[in-house]
């Protein structure tokens, strides 16, 4: 979840800049995809493996993670990303480099097993060691296009920029819908962000390649609320072997909800979750999962007047999050029926599927160093969803480091999380 991710004032300039492409950026692009001395191979088929995400036969897999292009964005020099991220309350202790960034558009799948494509934020270190290892970040609820993490002012691209800077790849997957891909984004479908995810992984190792550097395969994945619990899903599947190029070496997610059903749901009607919050969240999860499982027929079933009328376009990712919020019903009560508000205390049928299938992203051993990131002051992913995953875990075998950065809001704990993050990885070398 996360829907504060574009309220950080200091981090909106770079970050803007790269929605205007320079005529020296579109040379470069040609450059680098037409340059043979930079040019290599795209990686060999990945193997299917026997995972939610990665279950098929050669032929499904055929073409996921194939680059399509490589777009230059602005390159920040290392006084630049330490001004950047002081600006927006970062501590800048790890930072060793400037970053260079790209947008990378490739091949992937719908929910469905479709082809499409999707698109995601590559920033690599402005010097440091030829091989790198990779950091994969992935976002914070988005709910407009051009506010993913490779097209536009998403804050949560503050992480890519820290641990860029200090000498690792950082993958930020846009996700299905959003960036430069097609349709809608299928929020909080958790099966189709992690396939997206591994398929932009597999594009920026080609990438990194022709841009005259290698992949390690060595990847310590990350994520921040929504993407927390993505984190938690692409950890699962890289370390069950998902793709043989990749080797997961951590996990670190911040503020996921990790328990839909047994706390984030309860949180927003016993007030844990601020209201305003909710009433976004509850919004974008019950139209985007409808036209994936048909929970709904009529939207006057389950949002009141005048909502109902134009809550599905008002989330069609082509408004910002001001336009959804000044639309939207300032509380839960507002929003919903009687009906759906006892549904979602009570969930049964389709819901209560859907519900179960994003709340398994802890039911597994991981082997690797777990640090769950939280915050007792969060009022968008209550602290009780860390805690039910630490739970689960336990059940798994697995033992998870619990780091509470105290009384701070949601993306306080994200400012706090990267920094400790980027200093623990620095720490490994």
């Amino acid at each position: 979840m996360s829907r504060h991710h574009t309220s950080t004032a200091g981090a909106a300039a770079p970050i803007r800049a790269r929605r205007r492409t320079t005529v020296t950026a579109a040379a470069v692009l040609l450059a680098v995809c037409a340059t043979p001395a930079l040019a290599a191979p795209d990686p060999a088929p990945q193997r299917a493996a026997d995972t939610p995400a990665a279950t098929g036969t050669a032929a499904d897999h055929a073409g996921r993670g194939t680059l399509h292009a490589i777009t230059p964005l602005p390159r920040l020099s290392r006084d630049e990303v330490s001004r950047t991220l002081k600006d927006a309350g970062v501590d800048v202790s790890a930072v060793r480099h400037g970053v260079a960034s790209y947008r990378l558009d490739y091949a992937t799948r719908t929910p469905t097993g479709r082809p499409t494509t999707a698109s995601a934020l590559l920033v690599l270190p402005e010097g440091g060691g030829h091989r790198l290892t990779t950091v994969a970040e992935m976002h914070g609820t988005t709910v407009y296009r051009e506010d993913a993490p490779s097209t536009g002012d998403n804050a949560t691209d503050l992480g890519a920029l820290l641990y860029g800077s200090g000498g690792r790849a950082v993958v930020a997957p846009d996700y299905l819908g959003l960036g430069t891909g097609p349709g809608t984004h299928p929020y909080m479908d958790t099966a189709s962000s992690v396939t997206a995810s591994i398929d932009a992984l597999r594009a920026a190792r080609t990438a990194t390649a022709r841009l005259g550097r290698t992949l390690t395969g060595d990847v310590h994945v990350t994520g921040f609320s929504q993407g927390g619990q993505v984190a938690m899903a692409v950890g699962k599947e890289l370390a069950r072997g998902a793709d043989r190029h990749f080797r997961l070496r951590s996990l670190t997610p911040v503020s996921g909800p990790y328990d839909i059903g047994g706390q984030e749901l309860p949180a927003i009607f016993d007030g844990r979750v601020d209201q305003v919050s909710a009433v976004f969240y509850l919004s974008y999860f019950l139209t985007a999962q409808n036209k994936l499982h048909h929970l709904y027929g009529d939207p006057r079933e389950v949002f009141r007047q005048p909502y109902a009328d134009r809550v599905e376009e008002l989330l069609n990712n082509d408004h910002t999050e001001k336009e959804v919020a000044r639309g939207l019903a300032p509380t839960v009560q507002e929003l919903l029926t009687d009906e759906w508000i006892e549904r979602l205390k009570h969930p049964t049928g389709k819901l209560a599927e859907v519900v179960a299938r994003n709340d398994t992203t802890c039911d597994w051993r991981p082997r690797v160093p777990v640090r769950l990131h939280t915050a007792a002051g969060d009022r968008d992913v209550p602290i009780g969803n860390t805690t039910s995953c630490v739970a689960a875990l336990a059940e798994h075998g697995a033992r998870a480091e619990v780091i509470d950065h105290g009384q701070v809001p949601h993306f306080g704990a994200y400012r706090a999380a990267i920094a400790d993050n980027a200093r623990w990885l620095a720490r490994r070398g």
